[in-house]
């Protein structure tokens, strides 16, 4: 009775979840033949923005913007500590790390292929002048985690646009 109720249940929880549209993450298919990134190769977002388009099979990475289809352009990248709130003796106690980062794909002559974009993201933390050391290693650990966040928004960003390509003049 109990090994049949199970597999009833087992059977119910797998329709749910096949019903409600469910289904992993695959890789993003980007509307773009080839793709030039614009950033410096110090850059951090642009090196996990490269390995994440690589990883597309869609789109090839152009060496330049003359071999690219598109080219994608890092227009501002801003990131704030903001002070929320202050404890009774004046230190601080929380804050808000905030992380705005700019960008467009243009073509070859520099004309907009999708509309310039900015993603801002947002992650409050508490601090304590006891914990010090654990709160730096916080921030640092929430920075980071922001960098990823903002790879994979610019890749579901990219992917979901279409691209309006300008009319050749004849």
């Amino acid at each position: 009775m109990r090994s049949r109720l199970r597999s009833t249940l087992l059977v119910l929880c797998v329709a749910v979840i096949a019903g409600c549209g469910f289904q992993l993450r695959g890789s993003y298919t980007l509307p773009y033949e080839s793709l030039y990134v614009a950033v410096p190769d110090t850059s951090l977002i642009g090196a996990n923005l490269k390995r994440a388009i690589r990883a597309a099979d869609s789109t090839r990475l152009a060496d330049s913007a003359a071999d690219a289809q598109a080219t994608f352009l890092p227009t501002g990248e801003l990131r704030e500590p903001v002070i929320l709130s202050f404890s009774g003796s004046g230190r601080v106690r929380e804050k808000r790390l905030r992380y705005r980062y700019g960008y467009r794909v243009v073509d070859s002559k520099g004309r907009n292929l999708i509309l310039p974009g900015v993603i801002e993201l947002n992650r409050d933390l508490t601090y304590a002048d006891s914990d010090v050391l654990a709160k730096t290693q916080e921030e640092e650990l929430l920075w980071r985690d922001m960098e990823s966040d903002l790879v994979q928004q610019l890749m579901r960003r990219l992917a979901a646009t279409k691209p309006v390509y300008p009319a050749t003049a004849k």
